[in-house]
């Protein structure tokens, strides 16, 4: 297969120069430097081509720069770009209603629209606290919701997001995340896991630190980003669905990047057969440009007149882009993230037969990690390896990213062929082949 010469001249000229002026902060994977997109398909300022199953992190679910979707953008870009939120206009309405339409919710469904996900997140706190009167959260081990103050006191994927940034938000204990593979609760004979996590919470957390009738809400991912795509047990949400109702608590879903369409439906919590009471989206709502929502129950959307706001929520091209995209996902993409997501789950199976460091393959829809291991006996993960794998099938074309300690997530367009995953996976097999060679040789065949 070949390699491709990487970075080229141009990529890393833009690459020194954008060392100069912009924050070192952002996590910047390796240096891809884009020129422009169609679909699944990318390429490089030097004319690379590759395939991009990341989506820029599950975020261009209709692939990059689809025809409807950017002449929505035009449309609305000639007619007027921005008005704030003290006024109205008819996009953002129409977004409003959709969002009431899909809500996974048997009331009616009220949206506060946001740029971020973790805008979508902090104005869910918010609102969980004025709601009910309450204080107190529980959030995940594993979790990510955001870098604001807020949400980054629930994100607990790495201690680097909140290094050098003590104190957080009071009021916010964690409870481990029911991972399957990795289970670190003892459950008892018939137990079920997701069952043991949930009577974790009520025996240990609101036995022994947080009062009930303090706790405003329970954060929780229905699928776990950027802990590592983990996927719980089918009991725990009907138990955690159970536990918040006996205690008044709200259920607040992150779905900023399980939401819309990734697996196959609307939203990951359908795939558990619940109902929260909030909802927070962001990502592959606009295919790309800046939007989010806070969606809720209108019995809970009960704050009055400037408790909550901003200037971009609600933003016209935002909206236009959106229900250009809710349109493409409803009426071909919600069926395609189903079917191909089923044929690439069962590919990686028969690519897991053959490669001893991949550790479990787990997903719904186009939702799916891959966890790399040293052995499977002891599952001590292998970051080092991921981190190799990724680099090597970007050196052939294929962009990625790593979750978690040591999963690789595959988030392409919700819109992509089976063809296009054909050529991706025997990119990313020969990346796992060479790896383990290299780097691991007891690995080697």
């Amino acid at each position: 297969m070949e390699t491709l010469k990487l970075p080229g001249p141009r990529a890393r000229q833009i690459i020194e120069r954008d060392q100069a002026v912009i924050s070192p902060s952002y996590p910047r994977g390796y240096p891809f430097v884009m020129d422009h997109g169609r679909g699944t398909e990318v390429w490089d300022v030097d004319g690379n081509r590759f395939l991009d199953f990341a989506a820029g992190i599950a975020v261009v679910s209709t692939g990059h720069s689809h025809p409807k979707v950017v002449k929505a953008i035009q449309d609305q870009a000639e007619k007027f770009i921005h008005i704030s939120s003290d006024f109205y206009h008819e996009k953002w309405i129409e977004l409003g209603e959709k969002l009431n339409e899909i809500a996974p919710f048997s009331e009616p469904a009220v949206s506060f629209m946001t740029n971020s996900g973790t805008e979508s997140v902090e104005a869910a706190i918010k609102l969980a606290r004025y709601s009910t009167g309450r204080s107190q959260f529980i959030g995940f081990l594993g979790g990510f919701h955001g870098r604001t103050m807020g949400a980054v006191t629930f994100t607990a994927s790495k201690p680097a997001y909140h290094k050098g940034f003590f104190p957080l938000m009071s009021g916010v204990v964690h409870a481990p995340f029911p991972d399957p593979y990795r289970p670190i609760l003892f459950s008892q004979p018939g137990e079920d896991y997701g069952e043991t996590v949930v009577k974790y919470i009520e025996d240990e957390i609101l036995g022994k630190v947080l009062p009930a009738e303090e706790v405003a809400g329970i954060l929780v991912e229905p699928i776990q980003g950027e802990g590592g795509y983990i996927v719980p047990p089918a009991s725990f949400f009907p138990a955690l669905r159970k536990l918040c109702d006996r205690h008044g608590i709200l259920l607040i879903a992150d779905e900023v990047q399980s939401g819309m369409g990734r697996t196959g439906k609307w939203w990951a919590i359908e795939n558990f057969g619940v109902e929260p009471d909030i909802i927070c989206t962001a990502k592959g709502i606009a295919s790309g440009m800046p939007l989010g929502a806070m969606i809720a129950r209108k019995s809970v959307m009960t704050w009055p007149k400037g408790s909550h706001g901003n200037t971009y929520g609600g933003n016209p091209i935002s909206c236009a882009a959106s229900l250009a995209t809710l349109s493409l996902i409803e009426s071909e993409y919600l069926q395609n993230a189903a079917s191909v997501g089923e044929y690439t789950l069962d590919a990686l199976s028969e690519i897991a037969v053959r490669h001893p460091s991949i550790g479990v393959v787990r997903g719904i829809g186009l939702m799916i990690g891959i966890e790399f291991v040293k052995d499977h006996k002891s599952k001590e993960q292998d970051a080092r390896l991921r981190d190799r794998i990724v680099d090597l099938a970007f050196n052939r074309g294929l962009l990625t990213l790593g979750c978690g300690k040591s999963t690789i997530r595959i988030s392409p367009p919700l819109s992509v062929s089976h063809a296009e995953v054909d050529e991706a996976l025997a990119i990313l097999e020969e990346a796992i082949a060479i790896a383990e060679n290299q780097n691991q040789p007891e690995y080697a065949a």
